[in-house]
């Protein structure tokens, strides 16, 4: 299959494409939760946003307001989300608090993981979920399977109740 177009400066083959009640109110708060930078937004019929774009670090993140004719449910609507935005960052502590003093929720507070991250999880005020990592260490794939098996006896072990 041929690509008669080439893919556009600044994009990646795949971007997140976001469903929100209000892109106006969105596009605010993730310029302060995250540092996004609003590209443009396109007015939608009586008043709403049909289509707008930000930048987070280097990806492109469109959004549109939800729709319900069009079947376009926000995480709200549908009572949660279906998936994760995840951000790489330099200091994720930095980063958490940034995003809960604009209002994100913690859902995992910034810990050190297993697969070589600092990993913290939240929720923003509209129902997506984002993740936000910064390497800490390099992993080998190896050193990872022995990790990943210790944590999941941990686990098994805390959920049958042994210590």
């Amino acid at each position: 299959m041929s690509n008669q177009f080439p893919i556009r400066e600044n994009a990646h083959s795949i971007t997140a494409y976001m469903i929100v009640p209000c892109c106006v109110e969105a596009l605010a708060f993730y310029e302060k939760a995250f540092g996004a930078q609003s590209k443009f937004r396109l007015d939608g019929p009586g008043g709403s946003t049909m289509h707008a774009e930000m930048r987070i670090g280097d990806s492109n993140v469109m959004m549109t307001d939800e729709n319900l004719k069009l079947g376009m449910k926000s995480p709200a609507t549908l009572g949660g989300g279906t998936m994760s935005l995840h951000i790489h960052v330099a200091d994720v502590d930095a980063a958490q608090q940034q995003a809960v003093e604009a209002g994100c929720e913690v859902l995992m507070p910034a810990a050190d993981m297993f697969w070589g991250a600092r990993f913290c999880q939240l929720q923003d005020p509209f129902g997506h979920q984002w993740s936000i990592a910064q390497d800490i260490e390099t992993v080998s794939p190896e050193e990872l399977m022995i990790r990943h098996a210790r944590v999941l006896k941990q686990m098994e072990q805390s959920s049958s109740g042994e210590k």
